[in-house]
């Protein structure tokens, strides 16, 4: 997620680890919906370019507007990009799926569990110089339900020691039919882009300190998952992450994609023993889980 440059240097206190990005590296096309899926290697690489899906309408799921994600906002003197109110057609945001994986051909729940392939890793934000090893990472793919309501295949990086959990945590979603917009691992270049406010990509692994200290996010450990950040914004003081999903802070006008106290994504992780950010009292990161609680 871009925004994963501003968060980090809100987390001083060590309180929250923060949320990653969601970059990517030349690869394979993504396939729209509705579109034959060509055979892919292992560890195909997401493309750089996300077209807009070929259909505008699937059930209550429409196309993304032509301008998400290419409005880069104005950092200001504080280092920060100012919340902004939500744009018309992000206020019940149901966009569809851009699949960057073959879905499942059955429509079922599907799974794996594997080393991390090298061209994940060199796609991915891991470096030699970050805290855990890569033979300690797994590359898991899960299914999941778009917006779209049709099943999707997803991609992470986590632990070794969270592989297992988190696939039973994704199979509990896609069952009780929780939607996600999208999955993908995060690269490099997405750490550090401009922030445009509109990101919506769930993930876990990414590598990188907490800004002006030498602490480690949690996600830099693949112990830490963002699950659909604009329905689920961090939000301390003026602070809104995504900035455009302003919006959402109205936790009480319920809509698809928001993680309620008492809903399945929380009681999903909290049987693997993974805390909710939204349960956090000096601020709210409604998107984020943790196996430590930070």
């Amino acid at each position: 997620m871009r925004y994963w440059r501003l968060l980090t240097a809100l987390l001083v206190c060590g309180v929250v680890a923060g949320c990653s990005g969601s970059g990517a590296s030349p690869g394979p096309a993504p396939r729209a919906p509705g579109t034959p899926a060509s055979p892919t290697a292992s560890n195909p690489a997401p493309s750089e370019a996300e077209p807009s899906p070929s259909v505008t309408r699937i059930g209550n799921a429409t196309a993304a507007p032509a301008w998400l994600g290419t409005r880069v906002l104005p950092i200001g003197s504080n280092g920060f990009a100012a919340a902004r109110t939500t744009p018309p057609e992000l206020r019940n945001r149901s966009i569809i799926t851009t699949d960057y994986l073959p879905p499942p051909a059955d429509g079922k729940f599907h799974s794996t569990i594997q080393a991390v392939p090298a061209g994940v890793l060199a796609r991915s934000s891991w470096t030699s110089a970050c805290p855990v090893k890569s033979t300690d990472l797994r590359y898991v793919t899960v299914g999941f339900r778009g917006f779209d309501g049709l099943a999707h295949t997803g991609e992470m990086l986590v632990h070794k020691t969270a592989a297992a959990g988190l696939v039973e945590v994704f199979g509990r979603l896609f069952a009780e039919g929780y939607p996600i917009e999208g999955m993908r691992v995060t690269g490099r270049a997405g750490l550090n882009a401009p922030p445009t406010g509109d990101d919506n990509m769930t993930d876990a692994y990414a590598c990188r300190p907490v800004r002006d200290s030498k602490a480690w996010s949690q996600h830099a450990y693949g112990l830490a998952v963002d699950v659909d950040p604009f329905q689920n914004p961090y939000h301390k003081g003026e602070i809104v992450l995504p900035e455009l999903a302003t919006s959402y802070l109205d936790r009480g006008a319920v809509r698809p994609g928001m993680i309620r106290p008492d809903g399945p994504v929380v009681k999903a992780f909290a049987a693997i023993g993974w805390k909710w950010g939204g349960d956090y009292h000096s601020l709210k990161d409604y998107m984020h889980f943790s196996a430590n609680g930070g």
